[in-house]
């Protein structure tokens, strides 16, 4: 018999029904039967303490993980059984039937049913906090480049894509010149400071303003601005390098050609084929360095220097006759670029009119690609009016006459046509329709069809709008025509920006 009240029982270690024991112990001490919920009705997330936001529907594994969470005590009993109650959706209640057991008196195991109820309350999560107050921020990144064209913008843009870099931004603006990234905190702006010193070459200067002071608690809240500016030389473009710099990079020729832009700028001699990388610490010196030099009365270069033209100053020259140049007969340079191929070109400048009757020869790097009747840029330096520094310092005979940039592959309108596949955008005023930026974002796309290192890290995705390549097509014979599934495997995709692996992308 049950010592207390007397009821029959099966024989048990505490000699207590079931009823008794209850009344003697609350296994379920501790466990608080009302808690608080924190949901976001803008995006449709709970909080899960400290600050992290799950998305999770009514009656769903996520929803109950995170009631489960809110409880304290749990940690002391033995969990058997979980789930929900019915409330209706506007109740703004959510109700959770619990079944927990616990070793009581004389090893007696003792198991109980409760139902614990959710009070839903509403509070704007993080993320949507920074939309919705565009104008709040705490740190600035401005980043800029002076160039007449945003081709370095589109390519930073899907790196940036491609990485993620933009997670946690609160606004993008796009200025005349460059970009503003704006973050709620300091250590996300030094996040994409840090991103952009290891894709491109720049530099950056930091600043701070005072926003607001408390004396009393010694507390100062400041709005931080991280100024970056990228090297304003960029893919295509001609450089004359000051004397003591090119001395340092090799003796390579102060007349270069820049044919890629990584973390560092890609320099090659169009004359001898000899290579040569500058970063951005190189670029840019200290002027405190420049003070100390003077007061030693030493010399030292200085920095930066401008490019000589770019892609919009260049001309159209027909290839008359090529010859390639054997290896023996080549200067000996190094280190030299074996992608490349040294030939003597014969060329004659296209007009409206026609050819021009006036001739030129000269030394080209892309020897591989030229055939006698193909198109290529080039500038012309004896019909040029220029205004640079470095270019005086050099010895008319080392100026050669025209430097070849780079072959012209077919109709651009007809290549767009064919053109299959296309990139996603990170800010929409960055490709407003005018002629300018049009212009620049299809010779942005022509780069990346013709080199295959520039657009390894460049997520593509297919235009299902564009018609179908016809692989049989031999109307443009040379042109850089990459399917689609070709530039996908070499990328070796498996995430793109918004989450969705390689298969999506296809799809």
């Amino acid at each position: 018999l049950c010592c207390q009240c007397g009821t029959q029982i099966e024989p048990n270690p505490s000699n207590m029904c079931v009823s008794c024991i209850r009344t003697q112990v609350d296994i379920t001490e501790g466990i608080p039967k009302q808690a608080v919920l924190y949901f976001c009705r803008n995006c449709e997330r709970y909080l899960q303490p400290p600050n992290h936001w799950i998305p999770a529907a009514l009656e769903s594994r996520e929803l109950l993980s995170v009631c489960l969470k809110k409880m304290k005590g749990l940690n002391k009993v033995r969990l058997v059984d979980a789930g929900f109650i019915w409330t209706e959706p506007h109740s703004m209640r959510i109700k959770v039937k619990l079944t927990v057991q616990k070793e009581v008196m004389n090893n007696a195991v003792l198991e109980q049913v409760f139902v614990v109820e959710f009070t839903v309350n509403n509070q704007m999560c993080d993320d949507c906090h920074r939309v919705e107050a565009k104008d709040f921020w705490r740190a600035v990144v401005q980043i800029r480049q002076k160039t007449d064209h945003k081709k370095t913008f589109y390519y930073l843009e899907q790196l940036i894509l491609k990485h993620k870099a933009h997670a946690n931004t609160v606004n993008i603006k796009i200025v005349h010149d460059g970009i503003d990234f704006y973050y709620a905190q300091k250590q996300d702006a030094r996040k994409m400071v840090d991103f952009l010193l290891q894709v491109v070459p720049c530099k950056y200067q930091t600043a701070q303003e005072l926003v607001t002071h408390d004396p009393r608690n010694n507390v100062y809240t400041y709005k931080h601005t991280f100024s970056v500016e990228i090297i304003p030389v960029c893919k295509d473009n001609i450089v004359c390098l000051p004397p003591k710099l090119a001395m340092s990079l090799g003796n390579i020729s102060p007349l270069c050609v820049c044919h890629r832009v990584t973390q560092s700028v890609h320099l090659i001699d169009p004359c001898t084929l000899q290579v040569a990388e500058l970063n951005g610490t190189s670029y840019w010196r200290h002027p405190f360095q420049a003070v100390l030099a003077e007061m030693n009365g030493t010399s030292y270069w200085r920095h930066p220097f401008q490019a000589v033209c770019s892609p919009k100053h260049l001309s159209e020259f027909m290839v008359i006759d090529i010859e390639v140049i054997p290896d023996r007969e080549r200067p000996h340079r190094t280190p030299v670029s074996t992608k490349h191929v040294l030939a003597n070109v014969w060329l004659a400048k296209l007009t409206n009119t026609g050819l021009s009757e006036q001739q030129f020869f000269t030394k080209t790097h892309i020897g591989h690609l030229l055939n006698a009747g193909d198109t290529v840029l080039g500038f012309d330096f004896v019909n040029a009016n220029l205004n640079n520094a470095q270019l005086e310092k050099m010895k008319p005979e080392a100026i050669p006459d025209v430097v070849i940039v780079k072959k012209v592959f077919g109709d651009k309108a007809k290549r767009n046509k064919r053109r299959r596949w296309k990139l996603r955008h990170l800010h929409d005023d960055l490709h407003l329709e005018t002629s300018s930026n049009e212009r620049d974002y299809t010779d942005f796309l022509e780069d990346l069809e013709e080199d295959n290192v520039y657009r390894e890290h460049v997520n593509i995705y297919k235009d299902a709008a564009k018609i179908a390549v016809d692989q049989n097509d031999t109307d443009d014979e040379g042109l850089p025509q990459i399917s689609l599934q070709e530039m996908l495997d070499d990328l070796h995709l498996e995430e793109d920006a918004t989450g969705a692996d390689g298969a999506d992308m296809l799809e």
